[in-house]
């Protein structure tokens, strides 16, 4: 829940940013409000699948589908610009802004919105309709407050000098700046980390198919990566503060595939969401347990588990699914023994 709330609000943020650089110094504060409503717009695909979609499984791949891509920022961009202009632009708020300056306050929230969302591990449809490509570069998580919290205090900071004033203009690149210089960090790491891990496999003596690195979550220090071999998954950790620069704690997974995806098309679909890093585990006659391994294993009292695990069961000659829940008994213990890990080994 914490990652979900963190994920909404760096995009509100950066929203806020965009409408910011845009009509700040026309509208003030109220260019922040609008910039972090247009933010935010893409992520109410979670909503609206469910008024298109009854079934779970087609509800969760509809996010970061269409809305989250290139050509809903730009029709997006054109239609709530018309409109928050037609209603702006009224009274004594009459021609002190332009149509130009709403549609470019939109595109720039609702374009960057999905950009920053291609650099986590979650996948994002940019080229949709035309492609059903999940763009995603796995240097940053999806929720790592180095990235937000120094952004917004830059963005609360500027919120109390008049629209008018340099500052403001300052305290707007002083957070743009160092949210940027900070990703470009997180990317150099990733290909760091991708090195490491190739010479770990190697010093492993594992033949491997392909392979996929990430952070864990709410940091760039702890890294997860997962390598798929003919017959299994090995997956490991690194932490840059490690005193070797190799992967350690190795686990094998085995390729339990209890059902096809020649059975159901749903199990395609979701294999197709986890880029085929999955499990799939028959737990009673209808239920079957989806075990998405691009994400990292937790340490629980059971052993290393998948946290993002998902409870699949027969419904109508398909699979649905029922509401995700982290498969985590004690969140605080595992969040400490991450913490633990983070710091070396």
């Amino acid at each position: 829940m914490f990652a979900i709330i963190m994920d909404s609000l760096t995009q509100i943020v950066l929203g806020a940013a965009c409408g910011e650089a845009v009509l700040g110094r026309k509208i003030g504060n109220k260019a922040l409000l609008f910039g972090a409503i247009a933010g935010t717009i893409p992520d109410l695909d979670v909503f609206i699948g469910r008024l298109f979609y009854n079934n779970e499984i087609d509800n969760m791949l509809f996010h970061r589908g269409f809305m989250h891509s290139i050509l809903f920022s730009v029709i997006g961009a054109f239609l709530f610009g018309w409109l928050v202009y037609i209603l702006y632009n009224s009274g004594k708020r009459k021609d002190t802004t332009t149509l130009n300056n709403w549609i470019l306050l939109f595109f720039w929230a609702l374009f960057t919105h999905p950009i920053l969302d291609c650099f986590t591990p979650y996948g994002t449809q940019l080229f949709a309709p035309f492609s059903n490509y999940r763009v995603a570069f796995n240097n940053i998580a999806v929720a790592d407050p180095a990235y937000t919290l120094p952004f917004l205090i830059c963005m609360i900071v500027l919120m109390f000098y008049n629209r008018q004033s340099m500052k403001r203009v300052q305290w707007l690149r002083f957070g743009i700046g160092i949210s940027s210089i900070y990703m470009l960090f997180t990317i150099g790491n990733k290909l760091y980390i991708d090195s490491v891990f190739k010479a770990s496999l190697a010093e492993e003596n594992i033949k491997y198919l392909r392979y996929s690195a990430q952070p864990s979550i709410l940091n760039n220090i702890l890294w997860y990566a997962i390598a798929e071999t003919e017959t299994s998954y090995k997956v490991a950790y690194y932490s840059l503060l490690d005193e070797s620069s190799r992967f350690s704690e190795w686990q094998t997974l085995p390729k339990t595939k209890d059902i096809s995806i020649l059975d159901y098309k749903d199990l395609k679909d979701l294999a197709w969401f986890s880029n085929n890093y999955y499990s799939v585990e028959k737990t009673t006659d209808s239920e079957y347990l989806y075990n998405d391994l691009r994400y990292p294993l937790v340490k629980t009292k059971k052993g290393y588990e998948s946290v993002f695990s998902l409870m699949l069961f027969k419904e109508n000659n398909r699979l649905n699914m029922k509401p995700f829940a982290p498969k985590v008994d004690d969140f605080g213990e595992t969040m400490s023994n991450m913490f633990q890990r983070l710091k070396g080994i």
